[in-house]
């Protein structure tokens, strides 16, 4: 797929929630919290689940893309630290067949973001788990000549590191054959640990998005994960200025809210305030293309 075509004319607007595709509920605090129906949602799925048609169906049908976060780890079980070299092996492409099939001949559009944040140290296809960049690039290509082969048209495929961890990012890069959407995904923790500080917009996401456009200076970008904590500063401050920052970027096709009260209250509606800061952003954007 031509990655231009994915360009929106304006900056959309995407969400993930603990629920899921089908947390109606979820999703439509999201909405009457921003004033504005997300156009990308985003959920997690494991290797081994089923490929989440049926769920990806629900967000279609409600007016927005799924992005599917596939990580190559299981939930259940002790194969985690395996997955990366069964996925090279071809042992895996059982998975893999199923879900491009399913996908395919379901046929609306829909994102996958394969072994997201590579570049961190919490997950077992990172380096700390034991995933060195020439394995990664092998198993994200495998994965995605599996759909190829399958005509699988209607995927885009997101790659996305994490902000901030160090390394070359261009070493883990697949290749523009096998990348559509470049992603990136970032947190402004504040002061909720000790190790962080309150970091604006620019200086969370500047550098990481530079490095990415020299990386591939034709993709859109999609900022896969943000989110920002209550401490060291003013979350609606951040917000505004954050959704500021992403419009002054002409090649960011959006964003999607890490809507989850997880390590700390990343929530949009975490505060009145922040809420109310989401809101006016999005008031903004219709404005003002």
């Amino acid at each position: 797929m031509d990655p231009l075509a994915v360009r929106p004319s304006t900056l959309q607007f995407g969400v993930s929630t603990p629920g899921g595709f089908t947390a109606g509920r979820e999703l439509q605090d999201v909405a009457d919290a921003a004033g504005r129906r997300p156009e990308l949602v985003m959920a997690f799925e494991d290797f081994f689940a089923p490929p989440p048609v049926p769920a990806m169906a629900v967000v279609t049908y409600g007016g927005a893309d799924p992005i599917v976060s596939w990580e190559p780890w299981c939930w259940t079980d002790d194969r985690s630290p395996a997955v990366m070299q069964s996925l090279r092996s071809g042992a895996l492409d059982d998975y893999i067949y199923r879900w491009a099939d399913e996908i395919g001949e379901w046929g609306r559009h829909a994102f996958i973001r394969l072994a997201h944040e590579f570049n961190g140290d919490w997950y077992p296809w990172t380096p700390a788990g034991g995933t060195a960049p020439p394995d990664y690039i092998a198993a994200w290509r495998h994965v995605h000549d599996i759909f190829t082969e399958k005509n699988v048209s209607n995927v885009d495929w997101i790659w996305a590191p994490s902000v901030g961890t160090g390394g070359i990012l261009t070493d883990w890069y697949p290749g523009d054959e096998y990348v559509d959407v470049l992603g990136i995904d970032g947190y402004n923790w504040g002061t909720c640990l000790p190790s962080t500080a309150w970091l604006s917009p620019e200086q969370l996401f500047g550098a990481a998005l530079d490095e990415l456009r020299s990386i591939a200076t034709d993709k859109p970008i999609l900022v896969a994960e943000a989110g920002c904590a209550e401490s060291g500063g003013s979350k609606a401050d951040w917000i505004a200025s954050f959704v500021d920052f992403l419009r002054r970027q002409p090649d960011v096709i959006g964003f999607v809210w890490f809507d989850h009260d997880k390590e700390t209250d990343w929530r949009i509606e975490s505060t009145p305030e922040s809420a109310s800061a989401m809101a006016e952003a999005m008031r903004e954007m219709r404005l003002v293309p």
